[in-house]
């Protein structure tokens, strides 16, 4: 390809529309086109990159089996009422009704019509097991998209769905994708963590995510540097440290007046905030529940709204404290008439002070079991930096990351809701075992440049530059200069070596900043000065200075620069 000839411009200055730096990039480079909010085109650059990474997705895919399909993307808002997530994607699913009135979806994952397409033709155990995948544009109503392909509306995704007669089959199938996930992410130059997860919307048991590590990222992984534990903040656990045992005082109140907040109280009674409770209301759907956790620790919503299968969780409104007798900043665990849940932090040998539900006042001395009768004691504790590692005696440490790829164990979820069943040895009717993975592909580029990038572009792996090498070519106006440059041109391309080359009539400065703007992994340079020498210059992206090397050595030094490079 010449630059003269490509579609697209690069900017000389950062858009003010954009935060991360990859969407700063994709924008400057002219790789992407903002349609709307949240929607972009791709312009040839990083379309050439995003079928590079898709090639090597489905090469991963096919060698643990894989069988690639393309499903409808329209699809039938019945088959998603028959699995029961209608309503629970909310309005992040878009709804419509064509013509005829037929209520139709346009859905952000494909559970459900996979479910239904496998069920028209499994019939027996003899059927299974395989796996199915495709690579297709979805949509997803972002309440707040961000980051350029960071956090998008529209988006092309790989999803894949396995489906086997037994757990064991599906332990197996899953391992086998995670690992398929792992070298395709490898290849395409990115380092990423392996996490425990929450399965959210999707359903299922077992869940993992592949985390890109970048400070950009909008979510918060917990790793032990000590063993081999990570998981994302909304699942992970830790040591909860206990007080020191305690015999039990009687319970009493203590006057408080305005102290509401946990450091009021600490401060006021001059007590540990691990020897306080902290309890807060929320709306679990329509009912109102009350949480309680040790005062030093924070509430996980995630594994709270999960265990209430809640579909929605909000924090009570002053107006439902109200209406439920509640006094806010005093809020209490001791309450017979309303659901309250206690966090495992909350233990029974300790004297705790906690709200009195009364203007004013807290108790002292409250202890689990005897004055506190939880409906239910649970891990709702949000892990944080560190706290002591669940598996070791490590410190666990916190990153923030870019989810890019996401593995669960769905069982029998889809299956069972949409009477997907197969004829066992035995003859009767049993759901099929399934498993879903999918991977972001915008992602994947986006948090390429985040990991990569420095102060002068984007830096490229060399799988999933959109090119591999790029000629600038100087002086331009000399006809010995444009001969030699395309004769190289022609040379590397001929030998298997993508390349690109800058022939516009613009100055050595602009071409050079171009070069580190786009990011190709080698850059030659054809100017008067090195071709008197019959030489040219040549170096890689992250290198520092170039090195000067005879015309008939460009092929193989292009090699060599590429197989060292990441």
């Amino acid at each position: 390809m010449k630059m003269s000839q490509l579609f697209g411009r690069t900017l000389r200055d950062q858009p003010a529309e954009a935060d991360l730096i990859s969407h700063i990039l994709l924008l400057q480079s002219g790789m992407i086109h903002q349609v709307s909010t949240g929607v972009y085109s791709y312009l040839p650059l990083a379309w050439k990159s995003l079928k590079k990474i898709e090639a090597i997705i489905r090469e991963e895919m096919d060698s643990v089996g894989g069988q690639e399909v393309k499903l409808g993307i329209l699809q039938t808002r019945d088959i998603w009422k028959q699995s029961g997530r209608d309503e629970i994607y909310g309005p992040d699913m878009l709804r419509l009704k064509d013509r005829r009135d037929r209520e139709l979806a346009l859905p952000p994952t494909n559970e459900e019509l996979i479910t239904e397409t496998v069920k028209s033709f499994v019939q027996s155990y003899n059927d299974l097991p395989f796996v199915l995948y495709q690579i297709q544009t979805k949509f997803r109503d972002e309440p707040r998209p961000r980051g350029g392909l960071i956090r998008v509306r529209e988006f092309d995704m790989m999803d894949a769905y396995s489906f086997d007669i037994d757990d064991d089959g599906l332990d197996i199938n899953y391992q086998e994708i995670i690992k398929a996930y792992s070298k395709a992410f490898e290849r395409c130059g990115i380092k990423t963590v392996i996490v425990d997860a929450d399965s959210g919307a999707i359903g299922g048991k077992d869940s993992k995510e592949f985390i890109l590590l970048a400070e950009s990222g909008e979510d918060t992984i917990i790793l032990c540097p000590k063993c081999d534990y990570a998981a994302n903040d909304e699942k992970a656990d830790f040591q909860i440290p206990n007080n020191n045992p305690e015999s039990a005082n009687p319970l009493k109140t203590i006057a408080t007046p305005n102290q509401t907040t946990i450091e009021e109280i600490s401060d006021f009674l001059n007590i540990s905030p691990q020897k306080t409770i902290k309890t807060i209301a929320y709306m679990s759907d329509t009912e109102i529940v009350l949480v309680s956790i040790r005062g030093d620790l924070e509430i996980n919503e995630v594994k709270l709204k999960n265990f209430l299968k809640a579909t929605e969780l909000v924090l009570a409104t002053d107006e439902d404290l109200q209406k439920a007798n509640l006094i806010k900043g005093y809020l209490s665990p001791i309450h017979k008439e309303i659901k309250t849940i206690v966090d495992k932090s909350i233990f029974q040998d300790t004297n705790y002070c906690a709200g009195a539900n009364k203007f004013g006042f807290h108790y002292l001395n409250a202890i689990l079991g005897r004055d506190i009768i939880p409906t239910a004691q649970i891990d709702i504790a949000l892990a944080k930096d560190g706290f002591r590692c669940i598996k070791c005696p490590g410190t666990l440490k916190s990153k923030r990351g870019i989810e890019i790829g996401h593995g669960f164990k769905l069982g029998t979820t889809y299956s069972t809701s949409m009477n997907a069943n197969f004829l066992n040895q035995d003859g009767q009717p049993t759901p099929i075992m399934m498993g879903c993975y999918g991977i972001g592909i915008g992602r994947i580029l986006a948090g390429s440049i985040e990991q990569h990038a420095d102060e002068k572009g984007i830096v490229f792996p060399k799988n999933i530059a959109p090119y591999q090498a790029i000629i600038v070519s100087l002086n331009t106006d000399k006809e010995e200069i444009q001969k030699i440059s395309l004769e190289i041109y022609d040379h590397l391309n001929a030998n298997g070596i993508e390349t690109i080359i800058d022939d516009r009539n613009t100055s050595a400065g602009v071409k050079f900043n171009d070069a580190d703007l786009l990011g190709i992994p080698v850059r030659i340079v054809v100017s008067s000065r090195n071709i008197s020498k019959n030489s040219v210059e040549i170096k890689t992206r992250i290198s520092t200075d170039g090195e000067l090397i005879p015309l008939e050595s460009v092929l193989q030094k292009s090699n060599q620069l590429l197989n060292d490079y990441f």
